[in-house]
């Protein structure tokens, strides 16, 4: 409540103002707490209506007293539907493969030079593809299905904020009856070991 009324005051009274204050506190203190380990979390599924798609997502935090509230399940919930709503294939832009990534930049170079544009414009053209690329198939660059102004990774910047505690979505796995393409996907992320 505290910094509800700090935010307030800074922003002269102006709500929305406050707000991407907060926010902005929030991501602040997201990247101090990213090197600490995450050992501890919870798994969590989520299966859509009618049974035809279902989703189990391993996110790590802290201390498994964090794990436990009501917080961080409904955090684990919310990222799990998003997962089956919009089938992402990588969990952050680091894991995306090699192979993947120069199959993509190929494939728009060739489109923006059928363009007939000077190679220096294709390039632009072929980084502004990737940005999208990224938000296509990366779960953390990708918009929140319920809130499409913040990304999975604001969000979770928000319940760091709020919890006190580095979360971080380890891995996941996305099924969908008669599709033979499936979706495991997993960071390169490994957590500290505890002593």
């Amino acid at each position: 409540m505290g910094d509800c009324l700090k935010a307030l005051q800074e922003s002269k009274g102006d709500m929305e103002e406050a707000f991407v204050i907060l926010r902005k506190r929030g991501m602040a203190s997201a990247a101090k707490k990213a090197s600490r380990a995450a050992n501890e979390g919870a798994v969590g599924t989520y299966i859509h209506a009618g049974g035809k798609i279902g989703v189990m997502i391993e996110i790590n935090c802290e201390s498994d007293f964090v794990a436990r509230t009501e917080d961080f399940q409904e955090l684990l919930k919310d990222i799990a539907m998003h997962i089956a709503a919009v089938d992402p294939r990588y969990v952050r832009r680091e894991d995306v493969t090699a192979a993947d990534l120069d199959r993509e930049r190929e494939v728009y170079r060739a489109q923006a030079a059928a363009t007939g544009k000077p190679a220096p414009v294709v390039e632009k053209i072929v980084e502004g593809k990737m940005t999208k690329f990224y938000e296509e198939v990366c779960l953390l660059e990708q918009p929140f299905i319920k809130e499409q102004s913040v990304t999975i990774q604001q969000l979770i910047a928000t319940k760091i904020g709020k919890l006190g505690e580095n979360i971080t979505v380890r891995r996941f796995a996305r099924f969908k009856v008669g599709d033979n393409n499936w979706t495991v996907a997993q960071t390169n992320y490994t957590a500290e070991p505890t002593a």
